[in-house]
């Protein structure tokens, strides 16, 4: 008998990872790869955040869904859906039939935050499991903030981001 069949606890086979991907950067892709290296159906889910610290995005939430699906289709990774979404993010896991929300983390200021976004999703949904993937080191200093702010100033991003991102910065930026 196997430990689900003593548990009675159900396997987790689809997953839902969200984030504003704000541009998407190689800390996201890490993330979305080695989350997809572990269930076989992943879901990104990029969230419309258009108030997101009190201003909107840089690029449209039609753009980050094109650049990361483009992105991920570059690293061999088309078999992951891109998705926006609007809304609570337990909604729209359910929606998809996740069972669980991926997060990377890269430091306990991360581990903060997201612990208490699982409790309030916890409670708005019990079924919804929380899972939390670290950062690989060579991409915990990497936020889509701080590419902005080196992209606005015009140096190279070329070491943080995708190649189709560094593209569309330049593009933004110039």
């Amino acid at each position: 008998m196997s430990t689900t069949e003593q548990t009675g606890a159900a396997r987790i086979d689809h997953v839902v990872v969200p984030g504003t991907f704000d541009p998407v950067t190689l800390g996201h892709m890490d993330v979305i790869s080695r989350t997809r290296k572990l269930f076989p159906c992943v879901t990104v889910a990029v969230a419309a955040s258009v108030n997101k610290r009190g201003r909107g995005t840089a690029f449209t939430l039609e753009e980050r869904v094109e650049m990361l699906r483009q992105a991920l289709a570059e690293e061999g990774l088309s078999d992951v859906e891109v998705l926006p979404f609007t809304g609570l993010l337990v909604d729209f896991a359910r929606e998809q039939g996740a069972g669980a929300v991926v997060k990377g983390l890269r430091a306990m200021t991360d581990f903060e935050y997201e612990l208490q976004q699982a409790d309030l999703n916890y409670r708005l949904d019990s079924e919804l499991e929380s899972i939390f993937v670290m950062s690989a080191p060579q991409y915990g200093y990497i936020s889509s903030s701080v590419v902005r702010q080196i992209a606005s100033l015009g140096s190279d991003v070329s070491t943080f981001v995708p190649p189709n991102v560094v593209e569309a910065l330049r593009h933004r930026f110039s």
